[in-house]
């Protein structure tokens, strides 16, 4: 015991003495423990060394992570959001000349006088270019620059799109801002085939958003967000690398205050490395309680919770195109990249749709200048989320439609979210011993009344209700029910021998299958040629609301032999009146 003491306290006076060279010796020595690479990224050509003693004592690190997290820097977030910006308002490429060349892009922000540049392009930091530049240095070094300004909420919404994206893999997303997204991905090792493949994926996922990214794993996710920022690419899935490899980083990917890597730097203090050398409690006294948490959040020595990404609980999405859409083959394919956003949307979210609506945008009325609009909606017999299924619908739809003018844009929303169940496919094919409806029955009725109209196709269901023009309604069709007796309204049980139009709550004879709208009242003529052959059925109901009747129904047949329904009234004059027609 007196020993290791003895050790440690020799350990900590040679800290005190010299933090720096200390610290030399930690990047020197850690940075030869190689970390996984990403496939595609330079891999370490040092060989693999074990960690010493002396600072794996110091630094206390776990066993085990608990956590993984993978962090997705955009280095280019700002020039990218002002090039999707300009482009989808019709304008030109914010970087192309009328000749068509290529120009340098910089993004600038501040107020006229004091705007400095805050983000380049590749062809402008290679012409000496760089951000914190006024923006008449900026024109000396570059006459050509094209100058765009900042757009703060088109940068946040690029940052949301790729945080939405990211929910295919985890359901634990955090935002980042104003360039970064974090991704705890633990338990997703084993469904994308371990660390390396998932980080492979995740950058495609960036790239098909068109965002540049850089991206990092850790133990950690502040370790995750420095690595990252860094573009190291690495995947380092063991607490026993992750020191070896923030040790030679610079303090300035942590994004402390200026003041304080400025006091850092006189010290000599630079890297992340030598600032984990430097004794805690001289430390916290000089800079802060919150920067040793900070370095404490990075090594995971402390707890570093972030606030989940709570997600849009319905779609919606807008499409301007650079010119205006005449053709209805040129509205499906814009149409095409929100229908397949939306499939991603919902695939993320294990939900689907019941409701769709298209709003395509026209240009005003050219007489007072109202804005001008048309609109699709679908509403889905089973629920959606497979954009092939979803654009035969529209398309259904658009044939149908004449557009006033040109589409100028686009927007695309949902209706309330549904929760997606999974199913299997009946033993027996529809129809055969009892099997249920077909995949292809939903497809049917979707496509029929995306032609024909929603009010074409309906569903009946019963309601408890004795008189008969009320003993039914209209609703959505239903594919789980097809077929099957559904029970009345109210709980009350269903009655009678026939089919959607029975009345329920009573005994007694059947019911016709087509049911007049309204009672037609019989000639003499006719009534003296009919044969009761049933009858009668007593019907007195509807006081409460004002409609009651007193009806004795009867079956009957006329003098061409077909079956009728029909009544007499029991209240004067007593006429007669036919109701409906048996098949």
């Amino acid at each position: 015991m007196a020993r290791r003491e003895r050790a440690a306290s020799s350990r900590r006076a040679l800290l005190a003495q010299d933090p720096e060279a200390v610290a030399h010796g930690l990047s020197q020595g850690l940075a030869r423990t190689p970390a996984s690479p990403v496939p595609g990224a330079a891999s370490p050509a040092a060989p693999a060394a074990v960690l010493p003693q002396l600072v794996q004592g110091e630094l206390g690190l776990a066993v085990a992570p608990a956590e993984l997290w993978i962090a997705l820097y955009l280095p280019a977030l700002s020039v990218e959001a002002v090039a999707v910006s300009l482009s989808r308002s019709g304008m030109a490429d914010p970087g192309t000349a009328d000749s068509g060349e290529r120009l340098p892009l910089a993004v600038f922000e501040g107020v006229a006088g004091q705007a400095r540049v805050s983000a380049v392009d590749a062809a402008a930091r290679g012409r000496g270019v760089v951000p914190g530049l006024s923006l008449a240095a900026a024109l000396a070094l570059e006459p050509r620059l094209a100058l765009r300004a900042r757009e703060p909420r088109r940068e946040r919404t690029r940052l949301m799109q790729l945080a939405e994206a990211a929910l295919e893999f985890t359901p634990r997303v955090s935002l980042e801002p104003p360039d970064a997204v974090l991704l705890e991905v633990r338990g997703s090792l084993g469904l994308f085939g371990g660390a390396a493949a998932l980080c492979t994926t995740v950058g495609r996922c960036g790239a098909r958003l068109g965002l540049t990214t850089q991206l990092a794993l850790a133990p950690t996710p502040l370790a995750a967000l420095v690595l990252a920022r860094a573009d190291r690419r690495l995947v380092v899935t063991g607490p026993e690398r992750l020191a070896g490899e923030l040790a030679p980083l610079p303090l300035a990917l942590l994004r402390w205050p200026s003041q304080l890597l400025e006091r850092l730097a006189a010290m000599g203090v630079r890297t992340l490395g030598a600032v984990q050398r430097l004794p805690r409690e001289g430390f916290a006294r000089r800079f802060g309680r919150t920067a040793l948490e900070d370095l404490d959040r990075l090594a995971g020595h402390r707890p570093d919770p972030r606030l989940p990404y709570r997600p849009a609980g319905m779609f919606h999405r807008r499409c301007e195109p650079s010119f205006e859409l005449e053709q209805h083959e040129a509205i499906l394919r814009h149409l095409a990249p929100l229908l397949a956003e939306l499939e991603r949307f919902l695939r993320a979210r294990q939900a689907a749709v019941l409701q769709l609506r298209l709003m395509l945008r026209h240009r005003p009325d050219p007489f007072d200048g109202r804005p001008r609009s048309t609109l699709l909606s679908l509403r889905l017999v089973a629920p959606q989320f497979e954009a092939a299924s979803l654009a035969p619908l529209f398309a259904e739809q658009l044939a149908q439609r004449v557009l006033p003018a040109a589409v100028s844009a686009l927007v695309l929303r949902s209706g309330a979210l549904q929760p997606l169940r999974a199913g299997s496919e009946a033993l027996w094919r529809p129809g055969e011993h009892g099997g249920g409806v077909g995949r292809e029955s939903p497809a049917l009725l979707e496509r029929l009344r995306a032609r024909l109209g929603p009010g074409a196709v309906y569903g009946l269901c019963r309601v408890a209700e004795h008189r008969p023009e009320h003993a039914w309604r209209k609703t959505e069709p239903d594919i789980a029910t097809a077929g099957k007796s559904m029970p009345a309204k109210g709980g009350v049980p269903a009655g009678g021998k026939g089919s959607a139009g029975a009345s329920a709550g009573h005994e007694g004879g059947g019911r016709p299958l087509w049911l007049l709208p309204a009672p037609q009242p019989l000639r003499a003529a006719v009534c003296r040629a009919l044969q009761l052959l049933e009858g009668p059925e007593r019907i007195e109901s509807g006081w409460w609301d004002g409609r009651d009747i007193a009806r004795d129904y009867y079956t009957a047949r006329d003098a061409d032999g077909v079956l009728l329904w029909v009544f007499r009234e029991r209240r004067s004059p007593h006429g007669w009146f036919l109701h409906g027609v048996f098949g």
